[in-house]
Parts: C-alpha cells; structure tokens; sequence
C-alpha cells in the first residue's frame, strides 16, 4: 500500500532548494562511528571530545592482526564489527579533482569537476596568492564529491619535484626547475587544498607531496623510472650528492612539509644511491618525520614496494621487502603488497606487530582530522557542500583567469600584439592544437566542467578561417599544408597552435628532443611565408621546445606560450591575442637549444657544471650556455621599469652565544663562510623596497624577480637563485611600492661539498630586471659593523 505525500510546492522546487542549498540527493553514509549504530556509538574512538591520539589508540587496540593488515594499502577493507566502512585512498587533484584514481569517479549530479591549467602553466603566473585560492576552490568541489559519495578526501597532489631535465614528459605537473619557486608552489597550494586548522588542526582534504626523491625520468633510451638508480658523475662514488639534494631536490618537500604542513609524502619508484627510496630510513624515517616533523603518512607510490622487489631485486623475499619498507617509515601502500606479506614478515620475526601499529596510527590520525570518524558527514563543518558548489560560474571564471595569468609571452616583434578586431577583422587559425580541448587540460586531469577551444576563443573576437595544417601534432605529412597556406592568404592576421600533447610528453613517457615533432616547422615556415597579414605561434606544451627558428624569423611577428591552459584555455589564449589581458607570465623553466640534450644523458643527476668531463650543468642556477629563453623571460604589452626605493648596503649576520669564535667558519675563495645554524636566523631577514613604474599605455600586472649572485668559487655557488618573487598590478603611467623581505638564512645561503647550508661572507648582488644592487654581508663578531 502507498501513500501520498502533500507537499507545500512542486517536487521540482524541492530539488532546486536542494541544488541551491548543495544537498547532494546522494549522500554519503557515514564512514564510522554512525550514530544510527547502537553497538559501535559509544566507542571511545568515537567521542569527539576526546584528543585525537586517545581517539587513534583506542581504535587500534581494537583491531585484530588480521585487520590491521588489511589497512595497509590503499584499497582498506571495512571492520565491520567496528562499524567501519571500506575506503580508497588514493585521489588526486593535481590541477581540478581528477578520475586518474579508483577513489573518484564522475556521473550523476557530478559529471565534471573544473579543470585547472597543467601545473606548469599556472606556475608561470608566479602568483602564490592564486596557486591558493586554486586549492581552496579544488577542495571545495572534492568535499562536495565526497559528500555526494563520488571521492575521497586524500588527494595525493600536489607533485613538486624539479623540472631538471627538459625531457622529463612528467615535467608538465611541476612548477618548474627552480626550488624556491617550487617550494613556495607547494606550500600555498596544499594550505589551499588542506585548509589547515593550524598544526594538527582538522583537514578539509589531504593532500600529498610527491615523489620523494630525485625523481625525474620516466622512460628514456631503455632506462625506466622501476629501475632507475639515481646517481651522479661527481665522484668514484657515483653518488647524488649532499650538496645537490639539499639545494635542489629536498627543497620543494621540505617546504611543503615544514611550511604547508602537509599530511601526506610520497616515495618514488627510482632508488637513490642504490637504496630504493621507499625503503630508506635516513629519507623517510630520519628526514621526512624526524627533521621535518610530518605530522601525517608517508605512502608508497603505486606498486613501488613490489618495484623494488620483483623489478629492482632489493630483497632476497617479498617478506623482507615489506618488512624493510615499513622499518623504513613507510605507512601506506599503494598496491597490495604489504596487505599481502607484511603478515607473514610477522611471523618471521622481522618485523613486530609494533611496526604495524606505528604506521596506522599515522593514516588513522589523518582520516581522523578529515572527520571520517565523527559520523554523518552532512553534519560536519563541510557537510554543506554539494553538487551546486561544482563546476560554478566563480570557479569557471578563477580556471580562466589563470590560464590568463600563466601565458608566456615570448617574442612580440614590432609591437605587432595585441591584434586588433577593426583591423584583423578575418583571422586564419591552423594547427592541430588549433581546435583541441582534452589536449589543454594535460595529464592527471578529470572531466572538465566545458571546454573553450582555441579556434572557438578566437572566434568570439573575430571571423575565421580554420585548417588543420597537420593531422595530429606528430605531423608526419604535408598533405594538408595547402589549405592552410591559403587560408594564411586569405585573413588579415594568421595564428598558428602549435606544440605538443600527451603522445610526445606523459607519465612513461620522456621526449627525445626539443624540437617540434614532425613537419611542424616546415608548416609554421610556409605559413609564415605565405600570410598576408602578421603571423602569430601559438604553443601548447609541458616542457620547452626549441623554436629557434621562430625567434629569427621576422615573418613571425610574435610567440605565445600558453602550456596546458585547461578547460577556458582557448579563452585565455583569445584574450591574450586581443589585448583584453596584458600578458605578465614567465618561463619556470629554461628552453634550451636542441644541442644541449647532446651533452648529458638523463641518467646524470649532477645540477653543477663540469668543464673538464664537457658536463654543462643544470637549470638556470647552473648552466650557463646558450639558450632559447631563459628562466624568468616573459613579455608584456606594457614596459615595466624598476628603481630601489630603500636596501641596506651591509647587512651583519649575528652568531649564536658559542659559535662566536672564527674557528666556526670555514674559507672560501672569495671569504668566510658561516653554517647557517651556527647564526640567529630567526627574525634574519633583508628588506628591499622596489618602485615599479609602468611606463606604458595599458595596465597590467608585473613578475617582480628578485634573484641573487652571491660570492663562491663555483662549486658551492649558483651562477644566481631566485631569492624573492612578488606579483603586482600597475595601472598605466603609475607608480606602485613593492616590499619585499628576504629571509637571509633561507635564501641568500649556498650549500657546500658537504651538504651543510651556510652563509658567504661578503658582496652579494641582487638582481631586479636591468637593475643592481650590492649588500655585503659581515658576521657581527668578526669586524666593525657599520650602517
């Protein structure tokens, strides 16, 4: 028998409250601690009232082996008998909630999420503000999703490894080669994704920093990322040295750690002097927990425990495999491995049940500040969020104006951009990135909200004529290369989108060279040849490409960089192109020439040059040769022109009580040099004032690059590192004051041979665009100091 229900307005009103509210009609039941379960309610794990740690080991004295052991991969088994539902944990929201996990999935009232730009386009915009207010926005519609049973809440993103080879085809997540850029990408985007509510505060979503470390190649010339070993040429040793992995490699995740509290860090595949870096103690359980103080797990990636014992023959048994990566500080497996041996590690007497223990009590800890175990989730600080906080006109409008922000103006030749709609009144688009969408959103992405393509974003300003030019972006044929020479005659203005996609650069897959694939060239050449009107190169691409072809071709008027722009990429490229938005974008990372690739593998791990072996050394920091452009180049359609306001001209280090003789300095070519621990750095900082004035016509918003040369004798010394960057928008014709403070111990220090951080004594010269500026540093103790 049924019964009507009278309702006070129609049922389709009643879902509309619903959509306008963010209900999900789907709502998640609660992971533990249901209220609606009399035998599991009162357990004291589930008493909110009590300290997390008391909630933790309650639970895990509850547990049997058995079940402990079903925890320990990514894919957790419920406990029924405790009220506890099955969880996947692994996510990810590299640059939008993405699909590329089990622990999401798109349909019904979520079919999409909004899809960010790739990561290297976004760091580009050099805007740490922005890198936030993006996390806040991806962990809003990852809570909506989890409320509406869609997605988990541990997200392993952000990857902050460096870009230091061009190759790499994963280079395209990074924010580029540069620590201090990366480092500072890292941490604002994971507060943004975590919402931390300070140290071990509650988490709206779990984010992770991954692949920990030296990790940066997936697959080239026969060498695979399951059996790489990261070493260097420095030494008979062959080792990645101390000095590297302390000026370049650790500082990303120990920023993300230390500065973004972050709850999670991932281990890579590769080994690392010989010990696979999942099963190293001195990585996971002595740096990452102990010196950096992770107040959360550290998981595997996926596979990697069973990597380095059926691929990389670490151990003699998967026994001692798993037994080894758990000693090591390993909490969670991405697989099944651990699930399956650790177990039996047990028995064997290699590992204890201890161990187990130690490393649920850090994911358990993790699901607990998410609030899995505080009941229904409807009723949580998050509960709200729904489908209606999903793909909204804000978050749509925020992916637009990023991938504004991120587009790189190369080369603008005789002012020749912004294009102007009374005058280019017919446009040519070709290219086979010319009408893509799924191409603009990179890898680890979901479902985008909607696309705007290139060719449809150029429309809205003006009429068109589209050809394709190539069939694909590996453009083995010229067969359609007519119809875009003609279009070229036809328009008043030709834009080529060109470049690269996932079938050139991607997870397994490394590029063999900077050029553009195929006959690309060849048609960018013709085309150029052939317009009527001023020709403009348009590139989608993860890594740089040597377009130096395009750079002295005075047929080509101008060369765009736009990355991977995500879903409103097309828009951003438009609005670039017309002058709606001036262009203030810079390069993460160096483009070099073809050649370079010819004078290292990506084998060699070594950042600093090598003369006597022809090694060129990496990154801007290190190399010092020819290239296409540099780190930091980017073009505006205004002229930037900056003057210091006010900077110290000396600054005096203070040495802490009993490092105070100068037995504790060590010297240098150029001077002495302190260990940074042996100073007080904790209120050490310089302060630089900057004017920045716009001297023209449009406003628009300025990269102020602060990078720093500081004395050494080239071994301990980069060439320059970025030591400060600030982004700020100036009407035309006006003036604005940018301060900005450099904490000294952190940014102006070197590292040496031996891995120790310290301070030169002496001129070091800060670099800000065409200007100089000189401070000498002197240790207060050591000389007379004068202001």
């Amino acid at each position: 028998m049924t019964r009507s229900i009278s309702l006070p307005f129609p049922p389709s009103l009643l879902l509309l409250l619903l959509l306008v509210l963010g209900l999900s009609a789907a709502t998640r039941p609660p992971f533990a601690c249901d209220p609606g379960e009399k035998k599991t309610k009162d357990f004291p794990f589930c008493r909110e009232s009590l300290p997390v740690a008391e909630r933790v080991s309650d639970f895990i004295g509850r547990l049997t082996l058995q079940e402990k052991l079903k925890l320990l991969g990514n894919t957790a088994a419920a406990v029924p008998r405790l009220g506890i539902k099955g969880y996947e944990w692994w996510s990810e929201a590299l640059h939008g909630v993405s699909n590329v996990g089990p622990g999401t999935k798109f349909g019904g009232e979520f079919p999409g999420a909004t899809s960010f730009p790739q990561v290297i386009t976004t760091a580009a915009s050099f805007n740490a503000s922005l890198w936030e207010q993006i996390g806040r926005v991806v962990s809003d519609e990852a809570r909506a999703m989890y409320n509406g049973g869609m997605a988990g809440l541990t997200y392993w993103s952000p990857n902050v490894n460096i870009f230091r080879d061009p190759r790499w085809g994963r280079g395209q997540e990074t924010p580029g080669e540069d620590p201090v850029l990366a480092g500072e990408y890292a941490a604002r985007y994971v507060r943004g994704l975590q919402g931390n509510d300070g140290e071990g505060g509650r988490l709206k979503v779990a984010a992770c920093c991954k692949h920990y470390t030296a990790y940066d190649l997936d697959n080239w010339s026969g060498v695979d990322r399951f059996h790489f070993n990261a070493q260097c040429s420095c030494s008979a040793s062959r080792e990645v040295s101390k000095q590297d992995m302390e000026d370049t490699f650790d500082v990303p995740f120990r920023e993300c750690v230390l500065h973004g509290k972050v709850a999670s860090v991932m281990c890579s595949y590769n080994q690392v002097n010989g010990i696979p870096t999942c099963a190293d103690p001195k990585l996971l359980r002595h740096t990452i927990r102990g010196n950096w103080r992770l107040n959360g797990y550290i998981v595997s990636d996926c596979d990697s425990v069973g990597v380095f014992y059926d691929n990389q023959h670490y151990t003699s048994t998967p026994e001692e495999a798993a037994a080894s990566a758990i000693k090591a500080g390993l909490d969670l497996d991405c697989g099944p491995f651990l699930g399956v041996h650790t177990g039996e590690a047990i028995k064997r007497g290699i590992l204890r049940e201890a161990d187990v223990d130690g490393a649920l009590v850090n994911t358990v800890t993790i699901q607990m500040r998410l609030g899995m175990f505080d009941g229904e989730p409807s009723a949580q600080r998050f509960g709200n969020l729904g489908p209606g906080d999903v793909c909204t006109p804000a978050h749509k409008e925020l992916a637009l104006e990023a991938a504004r922000q991120g587009i790189v103006l190369l080369k603008n030749r005789k002012a020749s951009l912004p294009l102007l709609p009374h005058r280019h009144q017919t446009v040519a688009v070709i290219g086979p990135n010319s009408d893509v969408t799924v191409t603009m959103i990179g890898n680890y992405a979901g479902v985008a909200c909607d696309y705007t393509s290139p060719v449809q974003g150029i429309g809205r300003y003006v009429k068109t004529i589209h050809q394709q030019g190539c069939i694909d972006v590996a453009c083995t044929s010229d067969q359609l290369f007519g119809a875009a020479i003609e279009a070229s005659r036809q328009a008043d203005a030709t834009v080529l989108i060109m470049g690269l996609d996932q079938s050139i650069e991607a997870e397994l897959k490394d590029r063999a060279g900077l050029l553009l694939p195929g006959r690309q060239q060849e048609l960018v050449s013709k085309v150029a040849m052939a317009s009527m009107g001023p020709t403009v190169l348009v590139l989608m691409s993860g890594g740089p490409i040597d377009v130096s072809f395009a750079k002295n071709d005075r047929h080509v008027a101008g060369i765009i960089w736009a990355g991977y722009p995500g879903q409103a990429g097309g828009s951003a490229i438009a609005d670039v192109l017309f002058g709606t938005h001036n262009p203030g974008g810079k390069l993460p990372m160096t483009w070099y020439p073809q050649d370079y690739l010819s004078k290292l593998p990506m084998t060699k791990m070594d950042m600093r040059s090598n003369p006597s072996k022809s090694y060129p050394g990496r990154t801007y920091r290190f190399y010092n040769g020819p290239v296409v452009y540099p780190f930091g180049h980017g073009l505006s359609y205004s002229k930037f022109v900056h003057t210091i306001a006010a900077a110290p001209t000396i600054l005096a280090i203070p040495l802490a009580g009993r490092h105070r003789g100068s037995h504790n300095t060590t010297t240098i070519s150029s001077g002495r040099a302190i260990r940074v621990t042996h100073t007080k750095c904790n209120r050490l900082s310089l302060g630089l004032h900057v004017h920045v004035r716009n001297t023209g016509s449009r406003d628009g918003s300025h990269t102020l690059l602060v990078f720093s040369t500081p004395p050494g004798d080239g071994h301990w010394a980069p060439h320059k590192q970025l030591v400060a960057f600030k982004k700020v928008h100036v009407r035309a014709g006006s003036q604005e004051r940018v301060d900005v403070n450099i904490h000294v111990c952190k940014y102006l220090s070197v590292v040496d041979r031996s891995g120790i951080r310290r301070i030169t004594m002496g001129e070091h010269s800060l670099h800000i665009g065409d200007i100089r500026h000189s401070i000498s540093l002197q240790a207060a103790n050591l000389g007379v100091i004068k202001s």
